[in-house]
């Protein structure tokens, strides 16, 4: 299978035309940080894990013309902003776009998109067919999936593990028996939103803590924003089996 990083910042790290931060300003690909998104590739089916403001670019950049389903993470805006756009895969795939998310991220998705979910349909509208997940195993189209439950401060966000490959972003906190779940895993992506500590989401420090904690054979960091060292700064300040990730980096796993 093939992980593919659509987007590695956050709604702090996208750089704008107002902010003159040194990695905004960077000339370096890996610092043009989109909002955090990622793809899996099975080898016949793509499926993206939470669809930012950033999706409809995201898809485009990476050419993907057919999209079996979107799980999400939680609920925020640079998590779910860009569901909107599925309407695209609608009309190429022929059918409502599968959407894979915990109750009270699904009742945020209604409540967000309320135009999609009435009884009569204004013409074009997105077609989303919403699918309950809770803390246990479940699988989609043969794709086995293991929902991690961490917290972004006092939310409740699922990372998901995919055979030996953990994605784990906007988590501040994770309980013993869920970092269990974590243990043994080829490739751990964990947040890293910058050097300083944050109230919501582990900084630099913490997110190295617990890679040396669980001991994955590679790990790589995501979720970062704009306070966060450019790359070519970062690389060299960490582990040797870890790395910072970057748009479009794409990692192979069993």
């Amino acid at each position: 299978m093939v992980a593919t990083f659509l987007g590695t910042g956050t709604s702090q790290g996208v750089p704008v035309i107002t902010c003159g931060c040194e990695v905004c300003k960077s000339g370096d690909p890996r610092d043009k940080r989109l909002r955090s998104s990622l793809m899996i590739n099975t080898g016949t089916e793509n499926f993206v894990i939470d669809s930012g403001p950033d999706f409809r670019y995201q898809m485009l950049r990476e050419n993907v013309k057919s999209l079996h389903s979107i799980i999400l993470t939680h609920q925020h805006k640079d998590h779910i902003a860009g569901l909107d756009d599925v309407r695209a895969f609608n009309y190429t795939n022929k059918r409502a776009m599968h959407v894979y998310g915990s109750e009270h991220v699904l009742k945020a998705i209604r409540n967000e998109f309320a135009y999609a979910f009435t009884a009569e349909k204004y013409p074009g509208v997105p077609e989303i067919m919403l699918n309950v997940i809770h803390n246990e195993r479940f699988t989609i189209d043969g794709l086995d999936i293991l929902p991690i439950q961490v917290f972004h401060y006092k939310m409740p966000v699922f990372g998901y593990r995919l055979h030996d490959f953990i994605y784990v972003t906007d988590a501040s906190s994770i309980s013993a028996e869920e970092k269990n779940k974590m243990k043994n895993a080829e490739i751990l992506v964990i947040n890293a939103l910058r050097p300083a500590k944050h109230i919501s989401h582990f900084n630099l420090e913490e997110a190295l803590a617990l890679i040396e904690e669980l001991k994955p054979q590679k790990a790589y960091l995501t979720h970062m924003s704009h306070n966060m060292y450019k790359y070519a700064m970062l690389a060299p300040l960490l582990p040797p089996n870890v790395f910072p990730a970057y748009d479009g980096l794409k990692l192979y796993f069993s």
